[in-house]
């Protein structure tokens, strides 16, 4: 895990969040949040595209068939490619105007799991939902920022963050969609905060973290066995993409940086990439019913 990242885009963003490999496309999508865009990196060509979005856009997912679905602060949206439209699909806590959405992922069934938070950081208003399609159902509670839903290689745990408690906690997930038996499965001791997560084919969870200069790596044990640095503080989510499925993806930020900072950490916000020595899991499509 010696590979030292690299700026693949100097896209400068407020809160670059939610990096996604979309296979299929060779596309690696990503947004920032407080930047209201959503941005799109073509890894073949390199060509760059971005949207401006009508509010605080946290995750994008793709979904089965084609089009992506993306979150504002009242729910969930599809967002639409060729026109760059964003059209309401569900709504969810449109009832609390001052809480916003931040992380999302697909499991192998095409459910979405995501979380909310307050967007002020302070109240422990947000919680964490799945999406299965046509309804969204609230698993969990009590968080001020949820972050990073990640989910083992045999879809038997889930993996969700509680970031400003600076802990991971791992569920038993079932079939049916609901979880069981919430414990703490890991604590950043070494600085920084929990954010967006990953698990790699190996069942080790790959947590980036936020002021805390790196992307750790914890066996499904919950024990740290590897560390990649970055050369700016905010790391906030990563994505295992290319062919093999080891060339990683990870958005940064440039918010909560003063001047200073900023001057010393000019790649701050900027989209990373590096090689993994081993491999992620696919990216999963979210699959909408009728």
């Amino acid at each position: 895990m010696n590979n030292a990242p690299h700026c693949l885009w100097e896209v400068g963003a407020t809160l670059g969040e939610g990096a996604l490999w979309h296979g299929a496309a060779g596309q690696v999508w990503f947004v920032d949040i407080k930047g209201r865009r959503l941005h799109c990196y073509g890894a073949g060509n390199g060509e760059k595209r971005s949207w401006d979005a009508p509010g605080q856009v946290s995750f994008v997912v793709p979904v089965a068939g084609g089009g992506f679905v993306c979150a504002l602060e009242d729910g969930l949206y599809r967002f639409h490619e060729a026109s760059g439209e964003f059209t309401p699909l569900l709504k969810v806590e449109a009832d609390q105007p001052g809480n916003r959405f931040n992380d999302g992922h697909v499991d192998a069934a095409g459910s979405l799991w995501f979380g909310s938070m307050d967007d002020a950081e302070d109240q422990a208003s947000g919680a964490l939902y799945r999406f299965d399609g046509r309804a969204a159902s609230r698993v969990d509670d009590g968080y001020v920022i949820t972050n990073g839903p990640a989910i083992s290689p045999d879809g038997r745990t889930l993996y969700h963050t509680d970031t400003l408690a600076r802990r991971i906690y791992a569920f038993d997930l079932g079939q049916d969609g609901l979880v069981a038996r919430k414990r703490l499965f890991a604590e950043l001791a070494d600085g920084g905060y929990p954010d967006g997560m990953a698990v790699d084919a190996e069942g080790c969870l790959w947590v980036a973290t936020f002021g805390g200069w790196r992307i750790d790596r914890f066996d499904p044990q919950g024990r740290k066995v590897g560390e990649v640095r970055f050369p700016c503080a905010n790391i906030t989510k990563l994505a295992f993409g290319g062919d093999d499925l080891r060339t990683v993806y990870a958005t940064t930020a440039r918010k909560g940086l003063s001047a200073a900072q900023l001057d010393a950490q000019p790649l701050a916000g900027g989209l990373f990439t590096f090689r993994a020595d081993v491999p992620g899991l696919p990216q999963h499509a979210l699959r909408l019913q009728d």
